[in-house]
């Protein structure tokens, strides 16, 4: 059993696509954690484990793991960079006693960067600044430098965070200094940064002869073992087939016997007998246990401190299929197995909430990607379902309606500066800030409604040619404002069932931009396309053409018809209106109006 003070806990935070889970890599194939064949055989982003990281290129989840240098154990929480994932920074760095600050010699420090920084320095984690990327032609390393400790400055919470070391990486080839080399091409490796953990983080300062405390800090699940109690031993030890009391939020103690403990090294879990404080494990055998809850002794129980999440920002409509198509493409698609489904996700996402809503639910994330995430999981496991437009969640505060704010940091070139600050204008964003950064770009800080980044990150690369970068993050809550003007035109929807013809589609093309192709199965009041007027129109897009003696079906094929634009599922999203719905299935994404009659459409409009 290893002692405590050879532990060292580290989370790595950065803003996104600063390097984090790059250098994790790198330190795990340079701590040798894997044999040899392993780490020819290991994909790069190892730490990016699930599907829709390797596809998004972002960390969604936060994971530990652990690496052996020297005699030192150094327990590594990788971290997402993504404002909407903050709820997993949050949690996990309870389990921390200091953090690697990774920041992009480039870019410099970026609102999410803000944003975990300061959550580490309110728990009073030693911070530890690496300056990632020192390769790229374009880096401004001094001015980088200057801008961390003026952050710094803005978010320390004692003087003894102003005091911090700075090393320099490049962690896509497992390189670091501790001074800016003149050659980065210069044969290196990451023992810097070892020694930077080992010598600037300190060990964990807990009690092994004290009563047991665990906070569960993450859950995962197994077939084999059932559920596993993730977190840091605060006080006392752990042993297999220990008798211990759950402490739930409520109050209440559930008796409980620890079945097995197991430890990390590298990816895997190794079971062990034994665990000391300060150590991060994983538990089966308290199948009970929720994130947030403490598994402490059972003649001496004793609670710590519930983690405190920030509250979700949106919410949306999600619930079981209704469009004439419905229970065609998906296994899942009642509202019980919906329910149930959500609710296994509330045990390991805690950032989301969930209310339900008779047939539905209303499902409360921190933001567009958040809740996007979700449904394309959903989707993947095979469910069937309907979502409705993103609204905000409001807050009551001294009888005043209030709703969250975002500040929006964007960097784009002159020449798109006009288009942009005219879709931001009227979306009532307050440009608080403007510089020229030193690549000649214009980079400009706003702050506006939440409301108002619905549907706009799309609107912005469309206008900017792709060009944009564009981050946010929470910025409180405001009185709550008028309602925003309509950005966007009326749809096109189809008249009646069938399938698409390239003849009627043809016809339809003139009227806007089509979302569907020929063949297509669609069904009354489905969107097919968007108007490039104001209004919603009626379209038929199934009739066929009249083959008489005076025309020829041979002629059917001389149709050109321009391509469709077939949106994703986040476009889908920023798509809709508040009388509108996305179904989605595993196979197709459709959107429709929520009420498909037309009759039925005038009727409600007039109320």
């Amino acid at each position: 059993m290893i002692d405590q003070k050879h532990i060292r806990n580290i989370a790595i935070i950065a803003h996104v696509d600063h390097g984090k889970t790059t250098l994790v890599d790198g330190l795990l194939k340079q701590s040798n954690t894997f044999r040899d064949n392993q780490a020819e055989m290991s994909q790069d982003l190892i730490m990016d484990s699930g599907d829709q990281e390797h596809e998004r290129g972002i960390t969604i989840t936060a994971k530990q793991t652990s690496i052996y240098h020297d005699d030192y154990k150094i327990n590594i929480i990788d971290t997402p960079g993504h404002a909407d994932f903050s709820g997993e920074v949050e949690r996990t760095l309870n389990m921390a006693d200091g953090v690697l600050l990774i920041v992009d010699a480039q870019e410099g420090p970026m609102p999410q960067t803000k944003f975990v920084l300061s959550k580490a320095l309110e728990l009073g984690l030693k911070p530890v600044v690496i300056i990632n990327k020192i390769d790229k032609p374009s880096r401004r390393i001094d001015e980088v430098i200057d801008e961390i400790s003026d952050l710094f400055l803005e978010l320390a919470v004692d003087d003894s965070q102003l005091h911090y070391p700075v090393y320099f990486a490049i962690g896509r080839e497992g390189k670091a200094w501790k001074e800016l080399p003149d050659n980065p091409s210069e044969h290196a490796d990451l023992s810097i940064i070892f020694d930077a953990i080992v010598n600037d983080i300190p060990a964990p300062t807990v009690d092994p002869n004290k009563p047991l405390q665990l906070l569960v800090t993450s859950l995962q699940y197994d077939s084999f073992l059932g559920k596993y109690a993730i977190g840091r031993i605060t006080r006392g030890n752990v042993a297999k087939n220990q008798q211990v009391v759950l402490m739930k939020r409520d109050g209440s103690l559930v008796s409980g016997k620890i079945d097995k403990v197991f430890g990390y090294r590298g990816l895997a879990r190794e079971e062990v007998d034994s665990a000391i404080a300060g150590d991060i494990i994983a538990i089966t055998g308290i199948a009970d246990a929720h994130i947030g809850e403490t598994i402490a002794d059972k003649e001496n129980p004793e609670a710590l401190p519930v983690i405190d999440i920030e509250a979700p920002t949106l919410s949306m409509y999600l619930g079981p299929n209704t469009s004439p198509l419905k229970g065609k493409e998906g296994e899942f698609n009642t509202s019980r197995q919906i329910g149930d489904r959500l609710k296994r996700e509330l045990e390991t996402n805690v950032s989301l909430r969930v209310r339900d809503e008779n047939i539905g639910f209303v499902v409360s994330g921190r933001g567009e990607l958040h809740l996007s995430v979700l449904i394309e999981t959903l989707r993947r496991e095979g469910f069937e379902f309907e979502v409705g437009r993103p609204q905000v969640v409001t807050i009551e505060e001294d009888g005043v309606t209030k709703e969250p704010v975002e500040e929006l940091l964007v960097e784009v070139a002159p020449e798109f500066l006009g288009a942009v600050s005219q879709e931001l204008g009227t979306r009532r964003a307050a440009m608080v800030k403007q510089e020229q950064t030193s690549s000649g770009t214009s980079r400009s800080t706003y702050v506006l409604p939440t409301r108002a980044m619905i549907g706009l990150r799309n609107l912005l690369l469309t206008a900017t040619k792709g060009t944009i970068i564009m981050n946010s993050l929470p910025h409180g809550y405001q009185p709550l404002g008028a309602r925003l003007q309509k950005t966007r035109t009326g749809a096109l929807m189809a008249t009646e069932a069938g399938s698409t013809t390239a003849y009627a589609l043809d016809n339809a093309a003139s009227r806007g931009t089509l979302f569907v192709g020929p063949g297509t199965t669609v069904y009354q009041g489905m969107i097919v396309g968007q108007n490039t007027r104001g209004d919603d129109l009626d379209v038929n897009v199934c009739r066929g053409k009249q083959l008489t003696n005076m025309r020829t079906s041979s002629s059917d094929g001389t149709i050109q018809l321009t391509p469709f634009t077939d949106l994703s599922l986040e476009q889908s999203i920023d798509f809709i209106e508040d009388d509108e719905l996305l179904e989605v299935t595993p196979k197709s994404l459709r959107l429709r109006k929520r009420f498909l009659d037309p009759n039925l459409r005038k009727r409600a409009n007039k109320h």
